[in-house]
């Protein structure tokens, strides 16, 4: 049996990533999880660092527990879908670590990666898409709505991470396709499902080395604009 394929859809608070990995994983079939919160260990780190009403969390204490629900998560339901042959989609992964605790609050890149490949025994995504949007846009769709803990760190903070996210698709260490958020969901599904083919190969078996060779339009490490 092949070993099914990991996507993770990362981007700030407001960018519709959560829309775009539903859509996703109802087409593919796909398991589809999130972080942090995706276990029962993890619903509890989960309030611990989200909930505005729980006790203060300091920046390194904030990046292990994240670890923590990270390892969980692998352990419990990723890569047992992944053995049993299952795609699955996250709505959240290891470049959130690097994004919100690295460029967001400013704690050291090598030692964050560092937990985080142990966290996760090594696994890396098969494709990570970033929904890129403005932070005041992300903002104002989010105008109304419940503020957790991240999301009250206010505009700079979420502009440091939106920087970040684009530095780490910049890098191109992994494949990433980046896509402007702004666009219509049908619009920005029909792109993320281009890649997904792509990624799968006429017979299932493509790699990310094709993404990479894809229309132009917004190939790996570069913009869907």
């Amino acid at each position: 049996m092949a070993r099914g394929r990991l996507i993770a859809l990362e981007g700030i608070d407001g960018c519709g990533k959560s829309t775009q990995a539903r859509i996703l994983s109802e087409r593919l079939g796909a398991v589809s999880t999130f972080e942090p919160g995706a276990t029962p260990l993890g619903s509890s780190l989960r309030a611990l660092l989200l909930d505005r009403g729980s006790a203060p969390v300091s920046d390194r204490a904030e990046a292990l527990l994240m670890a923590a629900d990270r390892a969980q998560h692998v352990a419990e339901v990723i890569e047992p879908a992944l053995d049993a042959g299952r795609w699955v989609v996250t709505d959240r992964f290891a470049a959130s670590t690097l994004a919100y605790q690295g460029f967001g609050r400013g704690l050291d890149r090598a030692t964050l990666e560092t937990l985080v490949l142990w966290a996760t025994g090594g696994l890396r995504p098969d494709l990570t898409v970033l929904f890129d949007l403005p932070v005041e846009v992300a903002a104002a769709r989010r105008n109304g709505g419940a503020v957790d803990r991240m999301e009250a760190e206010g505009a700079a903070f979420a502009q440091r991470v939106a920087d970040g996210f684009l530095a780490l698709a910049s890098e191109g260490r992994d494949p990433w396709l980046v896509l402007d958020a702004t666009e219509p969901v049908d619009s920005i599904a029909a792109t993320v499902w281009d890649a997904i083919e792509v990624l799968a190969g006429p017979s299932g078996t493509g790699g990310a080395d094709g993404i990479r060779g894809a229309d132009g339009a917004g190939g790996i490490g570069g913009h869907a604009r």
